[in-house]
């Protein structure tokens, strides 16, 4: 979906590009030594990490400025932590998927696979070694966000809190992407709750629940905020992974940036898919939705007949539902004042996508 812009100090912004940044180019000269293949890898890592809009970064940012945290130093380590965090879960997500395609570039697998056929590999020899070397950058990536979170300037009971959160947050994550794995591939049939459960487990607790918590355990906010945040950060979440998977099917890749073939490819089993499959338009996409040889022209019939269906009203309903559910209890009044503005500015956003999502949909009719 088009990114949430969530304007911390310009200077902290400026710091987190910078940390990244130094992270990134000391590991490339480290890897020197192993070769250009390995400098090739970091090469890309920095560019994955450098394509994003840094709306993580921004929330752990902007929470912690909004209840006068004192450690701006830490919030710009643990903040530049997140970011890497997203990056290695990407770069896993896409090989995971098979999306060759990221923010309207070839991704890192698909980079390393082309460098492997421009040295004249093979086809199958080349798809091994992107893969390859898709498992190991995430891998580093995911190592160099607990590098930098762990290195955090703060008390040593804080340390071990935001240690703890990503913990969980990775074991959250994983369990989401997996169940999305097995339902795309048929091993199980999720319920409604069932897939709106991945939305929250594999998208809302890294993207929203974690950098707000972050953000307020370096300020040293009391549980009450912790829970209270937890539980908008879920919603958030979960509305801006419903609006995602709308704008996955419906959205052109020149304004998504990604493929809009792979989910429907892939046969994910989002709640879209699962209010589809209860309607009579059913019968127009049964024998397609999966299919990974599944063409533009067909994929384009599928759009329209979807499109033509209640089903994305459904979808665009429940998204509604929880935005309205956020915004009424930020009215009353468990948070502070000025932590409330910047969670009711994601909402916003999230809500102003939904324009997008209608105006794809219009279209595709």
């Amino acid at each position: 979906m088009s990114a949430l812009t969530i304007a911390p100090a310009r200077d902290l912004e400026l710091q987190v590009e910078d940390l990244v940044t130094t992270a990134t180019e000391r590991a490339r000269l480290r890897a020197a030594p192993f070769g250009p293949e390995y400098v090739l890898l970091w090469s890309e890592i920095a560019r994955s990490v450098r394509g994003g809009k840094r709306f993580r970064s921004a929330i752990v940012l902007r929470t912690h400025e909004a209840l006068r945290g004192e450690h701006p130093s830490a919030a710009v380590s643990v903040a530049a932590g997140f970011e890497m965090l997203h990056t290695a879960f990407l770069i896993h997500d896409d090989l995971i998927d098979g999306d060759t395609m990221r923010r309207g570039q070839p991704n890192l697998a698909a980079t390393m696979h082309r460098q492997a056929m421009a040295a004249g590999h093979g086809t199958e020899c080349s798809r091994r070694w992107s893969d390859a070397a898709a498992v190991l950058a995430g891998d580093l990536a995911l190592s160099q966000a607990h590098r930098l979170i762990a290195s955090a300037d703060v008390s040593p009971a804080r340390r071990e809190a935001l240690l703890d959160l990503l913990d969980e947050t990775l074991v959250v994550t994983a369990g989401g992407e997996l169940a999305d794995t097995a339902f795309g591939l048929g091993l199980h049939t999720p319920s409604l709750q069932e897939s709106l459960l991945v939305a929250e487990t594999k998208t809302a607790m890294y993207s929203f629940r974690a950098p707000l918590r972050a953000g307020a355990v370096l300020a040293g906010a009391g549980q009450r905020v912790l829970d209270e945040l937890d539980d908008l950060g879920r919603l958030l979440g979960r509305a801006f992974q419903l609006v995602d998977d709308l704008l996955g099917v419906f959205a052109p890749e020149e304004a998504s940036g990604k493929s809009n073939l792979s989910d429907l490819r892939e046969g994910k089993r989002t709640p879209l898919i699962l209010f589809a499959a209860t309607m009579p338009v059913w019968a127009e996409l049964a024998d397609h939705v999966g299919r990974p040889d599944l063409d533009e022209a067909t994929a384009a019939g599928l759009r329209r007949a979807l499109a033509r269906s209640v089903a994305p009203t459904m979808v665009q309903d429940a998204i509604r539902a929880d935005l309205t559910v956020v915004r009424s209890r930020l009215s009353t009044g468990r948070l502070p004042d000025a932590l409330a503005l910047v969670v009711a500015s994601v909402a916003d956003q999230i809500g102003a996508a939904l324009g997008d999502v209608a105006r794809h949909i219009d279209e595709a009719r």
